[in-house]
């Protein structure tokens, strides 16, 4: 197996992307434009003409050259087709020794033992949509049901294609305590949505309350047959009034009986795991992945 690194530039991005479309782990994260739009920089280890594809999405701090995991991207990693224990050891393997420290997440079928490269769980959940909303429906836990009557009967209405900026600004609204994400980064989301909407392949949704404010949104994008649930704003107004619940069962409501997966992208905070779950979704497993090779250096990376 021969695998090549290239710097961005150097990427066929018409070759990139038809591996993308074809491999059976195939991500909307993983197509060129995506990584062109939200990473600072990324690279690429590549197999023979295509076949079999890794992005290398880095930044560099001081001197320092390291992998992360950019927002609005659950996973990465190898993408194509048959992929093994032996395909992924390579890959990291000949990841080159420039990046002294990596942080990021690989996909779904990544997930392997691999003396030297040590992994750790992260969870998704993932809800497909192939049978009928009312089979769908009767696996909602009971709690789930109530909160969707109570919305209703509060007087919340579900919207389809509110303006992203709306979307956008009630997610800043409610992150903004804790959130890291540079006003740059919203922007170039923006970018991404409109382009994707133009594809065909984005919308969004919103709940508003009976005195017209929005109190729960999202973002969804489509790709692989899968609905990624990719950014949501509740206001403090829509959680006491099962918002959020509603949103989700019309998104459910009307794509049920389609081969679609609806794609929660999982969390790792046991309250959001069990909201998802909740709606009778499935625990879909993949890997992390640090490497620490700067020794004292690392201490930067905390600050």
């Amino acid at each position: 197996m021969n695998i090549s690194y290239l710097p961005q530039a150097n990427i066929d991005k018409s070759k990139w992307d038809r591996c993308i479309d074809t491999a059976e782990n195939g991500l909307i994260y993983g197509y060129s434009f995506y990584l062109d739009a939200l990473c600072e920089n990324w690279d690429a280890l590549i197999v023979n003409d295509y076949e079999t594809v890794m992005p290398l999405t880095w930044k560099k701090k001081y001197t320092i050259y390291y992998l992360y995991q950019p927002f609005f991207t659950a996973s990465l990693g190898i993408f194509g087709n048959d992929i093994t224990a032996e395909i992924v050891k390579s890959f990291l393997e000949n990841i080159p020794a420039k990046f002294k420290y990596w942080d990021f997440y690989l996909n779904r079928n990544n997930w392997f033992s691999i003396p030297g490269f040590p992994m750790y769980e992260r969870s998704n959940y993932i809800l497909p949509l192939s049978e009928n909303y009312e089979i769908l429906r009767s696996k909602y836990a009971t709690s789930h049901i109530r909160n969707i009557k109570r919305s209703i009967q509060y007087g919340n209405v579900v919207k389809k294609n509110i303006p992203v900026r709306d979307v956008i600004q009630l997610s800043k609204e409610q992150s903004k305590n804790f959130s890291t994400i540079e006003e740059r980064i919203y922007s170039d989301f923006t970018n991404l949505f409109e382009f994707l909407k133009e594809k065909n392949q984005a919308s969004t949704y919103g709940v508003y309350s009976p005195q017209n404010k929005l109190v729960a949104s999202c973002v969804y994008f489509f790709s692989h047959n899968r609905a990624y649930y990719i950014l949501v704003g509740n206001h403090p107004d829509g959680k006491t009034s099962g918002a959020s619940h509603l949103m989700i069962d019309a998104f459910i409501r009307e794509h049920a009986g389609e081969n679609l997966v609806l794609d929660f992208e999982g969390s790792n905070i046991p309250s959001l795991a069990f909201f998802y779950k909740s709606f009778g979704s499935l625990l879909e497993k993949y890997p992390g992945i640090k490497m620490n090779r700067l020794f004292v250096i690392a201490k930067l990376f905390k600050q």
